[in-house]
């Protein structure tokens, strides 16, 4: 009998890139620039999640009015803030390695990403993805974002595998939230700012630092020459 091969979907933000305190600081900015007192704190603890779920966070939390068109532009501040940024973001430890040693193992692997092409462009370039090789799956590719499964869905599609035979990747809450809604198996990382405890509730079967211990331990996941 055949060996079920496995598929590695990653997120992209705090999982390969060490890039979520610079989304939560130009978030920051792009809301202050608008009026909008909101807490780093509690923005960090809404990013990777879809912005509708964004959009109604802010609504409820500072009971401020969101037309359409101020939406939009906090979108693009927001872009602009981050891409300000994005020249001095770099990948995780081990996030380089962890993905050379897939493609040289010929086991698939995709990204699949809340964020437009527009913020994520940059810090893919950055990571060295190829992206005329490595299927990529934004915000902007689907209809909704996490922590609704269509991102992962999207990804393994395009790999041609089935998502049950799929690890998600990734460092928070809502990327393990929509792995289990999509039916993968949900692997946390803590380089994003969630611990251990709150990951493993959201669905991940197994925690790691980061994309150098996932590399470590990959043969506890799946992961097989």
């Amino acid at each position: 009998m055949a060996r079920t091969e496995t598929a590695f979907l990653f997120d992209l933000d705090g999982t390969l890139i060490d890039s979520v305190y610079d989304h939560v600081l130009a978030w920051h900015e792009a809301l202050v620039s608008e009026g909008i007192e909101l807490s780093i704190w509690r923005i960090h603890r809404r990013i990777g999640m879809s912005g509708g779920l964004f959009t109604n966070m802010l609504a409820r939390e500072t009971g401020t009015e969101m037309s359409a068109e101020r939406l939009d532009r906090l979108r693009q501040k927001h872009a602009e803030a981050y891409n300000s940024r994005s020249h001095g973001i770099r990948p995780l430890p081990g996030a380089r390695e962890l993905l050379a040693w897939l493609t040289d193992a010929e086991i698939p692997w995709a990204i699949a990403t809340s964020g437009r092409m527009e913020t994520a462009g940059p810090v893919l370039d950055t990571l060295g993805v190829d992206r005329s090789k490595v299927p990529v799956v934004t915000r902007d590719m689907v209809k909704y974002a996490k922590p609704d499964p269509d991102l992962f869905l999207a990804a393994a599609d395009k790999l041609g595998v089935p998502i049950e035979n799929s690890c998600v990747v990734g460092d928070s809450i809502w990327d393990l939230l929509a792995a289990r809604r999509a039916r993968a198996l949900g692997i946390g990382l803590l380089s994003g700012g969630y611990g251990e405890d709150e990951l493993s509730k959201a669905g991940a079967y197994r925690v790691y630092e980061d994309p150098a211990d996932l590399l470590l331990h990959i043969d506890e996941v799946g992961g097989r020459r």
